[in-house]
């Protein structure tokens, strides 16, 4: 069960929130929605040797909030922020409405399952050994303090006839369990003789209750409030509220 779940949607409410986050009339929610997919397209382009990982859209009445997670933040905003301040203007003019930008810069890479599949991908594409490349990615997510890595890869591998796939592991990856903060990120090689996809888990260890509201993608407080006052309930019957004594008349 656990590998035909996305370890990320199996978490949400529990250690996630999800990436996009605002409420819409039913009208215009299929609009909003085909714009938040076409935005993050759009960046993951324009972006595309900034080691742009995770996209958050926010919106409010006024504005639409973009907090863009990057492994090179100096490459997005530019000298003095003119880079960013001309891209927030290109997705001004292309999608008609208000942006804000924020840049967050992702202080260990080689723990981003994302940065990692697109590292792996890039070292494909220019015809290095995919075993090679996997490798080096999970010691480098050893050596920066995971507890377990996986990096599945499958396609024509070093361009043979018949497609297969390979599993490289390291570690454990607990992927049924809910507490446990799981990465993923999958990207596609682009070769001479096809595509290769390649699939990255992280595992980082477990999140409990009290660590939720000190976590980088905490989920709100109000709902683990909510959530810790239905477990803490005690689960004895509910109590009766005695007979009253009738009467029978001789």
């Amino acid at each position: 069960m656990g590998q035909k779940v996305h370890p990320k949607i199996q978490r949400i409410g529990i250690i996630r929130k999800w990436d996009s986050s605002w409420y819409a009339p039913k009208k215009k929610y299929i609009s909003l929605l085909h714009q938040d997919i076409k935005i993050k397209e759009y960046i993951r382009k324009t972006l595309k040797d900034s080691g742009v990982s995770a996209i958050q859209i926010l919106r409010n009445a006024n504005e639409t909030i973009i907090n863009i997670h990057s492994a090179k933040p100096g490459v997005i905003i530019g000298h003095q922020g003119e880079q960013i301040e001309k891209f927030r203007e290109d997705l001004e003019k292309k999608f008609g409405s208000r942006f804000q930008i924020n840049i967050v810069e992702i202080q260990k890479p080689d723990l981003d399952a994302q940065l990692a599949a697109e590292s792996i991908a890039r070292q494909v594409e220019k015809r290095i050994s995919y075993r090679k490349g996997a490798k080096m990615t999970i010691q480098k997510a050893m050596d920066a303090g995971a507890k377990g890595a996986k990096v599945f890869v499958t396609g024509r591998l070093n361009g043979v006839e018949i497609a297969r796939d390979e599993t490289f592991t390291e570690g454990k990856i607990p992927l049924q369990t809910f507490r446990a903060d799981v990465d993923y990120g999958f990207c596609p090689a682009f070769t001479t003789y096809g595509a290769i996809g390649i699939r990255v888990w992280i595992y980082k260890g477990d999140i409990f209750k009290k660590d939720l509201n000190t976590t980088i993608n905490p989920y709100s407080k109000a709902l683990t409030e909510k959530r810790t006052e239905r477990m803490e309930m005690p689960l004895s019957a509910p109590e009766r509220k005695p007979r009253k004594p009738t009467s029978k008349k001789s």
